[in-house]
């Protein structure tokens, strides 16, 4: 019988992970019986199973999703919120507060448009120049980590500006903590800003390798302006001005033609960071229009002879000042106006107030002789007496309540119309003029007729700041001794031009042209613009003005005239002397003398006047003829030969000055 096993006909043992081994089993007991015939056969031990490897689950992922995903969506919520809020809610309290401290904006000067003379020669031009600006948060504890930001900066920008260290402080540290800007100093030389520009790089460098340096002129900038230059100087001053501190006009065509020259400002808004321009942000900008260019009636070389001849003159005179004006007689285009002592605009530190203005313009004073001559014309155009008319000339002449004389002791003169002008007597004038009228009530108010329309007691036209219309007072007015002192230029008062005037008229056959500084502007656009015609008035028949000129030739060609340092070898020269009492403006009475000499050549062709004063001359003699004389000649000569106008060749007409009883 074949022995069956255990196993037969059951399924495998199911795999266990081994357990601990077990204790062999100890021998059977005693008195247990055996196991006998068809009894189960005992189990035989198994072998040991080799250990099957550890198996790791993982856990489900979907609960770990859902934890992130609720993050993210909470993160999510919480910018959406933030971003509602900044972007719907308080958007324009964020953009308000993003432009106050990142953007900044300032003005863009124009540039101020050029003044030349007459043939397009610079009289007064800008240059490129910066003004100094700083942003007084960025001089913080906050933004530089030290206390004394300012005073530090202040020590290094005091020398190169020239400015006391106090005064840089007090603007590196504003009352108002808000301040973004303030202006340090403005028109600098592009020298001035690139010391600063390399003393601030140098700060720069070392403060990113030493901690402990502090870049101080971090907050310093510049905003590219223009600055006014007078390239010839002293030149011409009193006619051009000056620009001052705010580039306005403070003088002459500056402050005359302000708003012309100026043009008209721009603006610029610009982000910034540390006090730099973010090129990469864009810009706001309207450009500035620049000023339009001044051509004035000057010419150059002129005036420089003119300014010349009266500097040297004044220095030699010892006097207090002196002017000289050079007129085309045709257009009545001033040529010249100078005045000395003078003024240099580019440096106005060194100026003197006094001599800051036009003098040739802004002084008002008695002229003396050289108004005899519209004395004369009133004479002659009222027809009461010719050139060769007969007058007694005493030595004294008891009118009113004075008793009159000329300039020197003489016995009796008998002298033509034409030799009373020529030798320049009072007394001759006084008698000549007292035709004029029946009465003196009368020839008074003949004579102030014609003064005003020789332009006295008016404004030149020129309409030039600060120019005096001097003084004419109505005839009702006069005082007794003023019936007799205003025909021989006492007692009234002009100003140079107007003295000038006066002869250019007679020159131009007895017509008035309004004297004129402009000759036309250029635009923005390059377009030429001439001046407006200045008004003509007819003061004298072009007949009486030939016949003024051929008298006032006898006081420069005759030898018994007043004016024979005025003669200019192959021209005919008309000129008239003046030596008058002169009023002391400190104290209101006389004090000196005002030495004159006005003319015009050719004088039977004219085309220039030129006409001379000096004022309070206190070494050699004061006669205008003396020291006016040659000043006119010298300028004269100067004028006739740049302007190449030629002798006329003809013959003086030789008026007698004297005739015998």
């Amino acid at each position: 019988m074949t022995e069956v096993s255990d196993d037969f006909g059951r399924q495998p043992p199911r795999r266990r992970v081994p357990g601990p081994a077990r204790p062999e089993r100890s021998a059977r007991p005693v008195g247990r019986p055996r196991p006998g015939p068809g009894a189960r056969p005992a189990r035989r031990p198994s072998a040991p199973r080799p250990a099957a490897p550890k198996t790791i689950r993982l856990g489900s992922p979907r609960p770990r999703l859902r934890l992130v995903g609720l993050a993210l969506t909470l993160v999510l919520a919480a910018f959406v919120v933030r971003l509602l809020q900044v972007q719907a809610v308080d958007a324009s309290t964020y953009a308000a507060k993003a432009e106050q401290n990142r953007y900044v904006g300032y003005t863009l000067a124009a540039e101020r448009g050029g003044i030349t003379d007459r043939d397009g020669v610079a009289l007064a031009a800008s240059e490129d120049a910066y003004d100094i600006t700083a942003d007084p948060t960025l001089f913080t504890r906050k933004q530089l980590k030290i206390d004394d930001g300012p005073e530090q900066a202040a020590a290094l920008l005091a020398p190169i500006l020239g400015q006391e260290q106090e005064t840089i402080v007090r603007k590196l540290r504003p009352k108002d903590k808000k301040l973004r800007y303030v202006l340090l100093a403005n028109r600098q030389t592009p020298q001035v800003w690139k010391q600063i520009k390399d003393l601030r790089s140098a700060l720069a460098t070392k403060s990113e390798t030493d901690p402990g340096t502090a870049n101080v002129l971090g907050g310093v900038l510049s905003v590219p302006t223009t600055k006014r230059v007078y390239p010839n100087g002293d030149l011409a001053a009193g006619i051009l001005g000056w620009v001052n501190a705010d580039g306005k006009g403070g003088g002459g065509v500056e402050q005359q033609l302000n708003s012309l020259l100026a043009g008209k400002d721009g603006k610029i808004r610009y982000a910034q960071s540390g006090g730099r321009q973010v090129p990469t942000v864009g810009s706001t900008e309207t450009p500035a229009v620049p000023g339009s260019d001044v051509e004035l009636t000057i010419d150059r070389d002129i005036q420089w002879a003119a300014q010349q001849a009266i500097t040297d003159q004044v220095k030699e005179s010892k006097a207090d000042r002196g002017y000289v004006i050079v007129q085309d007689t045709r257009t009545g285009q001033v040529l010249a106006m100078a005045n000395s002592p003078g003024f240099d605009p580019n440096d106005l530190s060194k100026a003197s107030s006094v001599n800051m203005g036009n003098a040739a313009l802004q002084d008002a004073y008695e002229p003396g002789s050289t108004a005899k001559v519209m004395s004369m014309a009133a004479v002659l155009e009222q027809g009461v007496a010719t050139p060769l008319t007969h007058v007694i000339v005493p030595n004294r002449l008891h009118r009113g309540d004075r008793l009159f004389k000329d300039d020197i002791d003489h016995e009796t003169w008998y002298l033509t119309l034409n030799g009373v002008l020529a030798k320049s007597s009072n007394i001759g004038t006084i008698l000549a003029t007292g035709q004029l009228g029946k009465t003196q009530a009368q020839a008074n108010q003949v004579l102030y007729s014609y003064l005003r329309k020789f332009g006295l007691g008016r404004y030149s036209g020129l309409d030039f700041p600060g120019e005096t219309p001097g003084i004419l007072a109505k005839p009702a007015d006069w005082s007794t001794s003023q019936q007799f002192t205003i025909p021989f230029g006492q007692g009234v008062s002009l100003n140079a031009m107007q003295a000038a005037s006066v002869y250019s008229t007679i020159a131009n056959g007895g017509v008035r042209v309004e004297p004129t500084l402009v000759r036309g502007t250029k635009g923005p656009d390059g377009r030429f613009t001439p001046a407006a015609k200045p008004k003509e008035t007819r003061v004298v028949s072009a007949k009486t003005a030939r016949t003024l000129a051929q008298m006032l030739e006898s006081v420069v060609d005759d030898e018994e005239g007043t004016g024979t340092k005025a003669r200019i070898p192959g021209y005919r020269v008309a000129g008239k002397t003046g030596t008058a009492n002169r009023v002391d403006p400190a104290t209101g009475k006389y004090k000196g003398y005002t030495s004159s000499f006005a003319g015009f050549a050719p004088a039977d062709k004219p085309r220039i006047t030129v006409y001379c004063a000096i004022q309070n001359a206190t070494s050699g003699s004061y006669f205008g003829g003396q020291i006016c004389g040659p000043v006119y000649k010298q300028v004269m000569e100067f004028a006739l030969k740049t302007l190449q106008v030629p002798p006329t060749g003809a013959k003086a007409a030789k008026l007698p000055v004297t005739y015998t009883p």
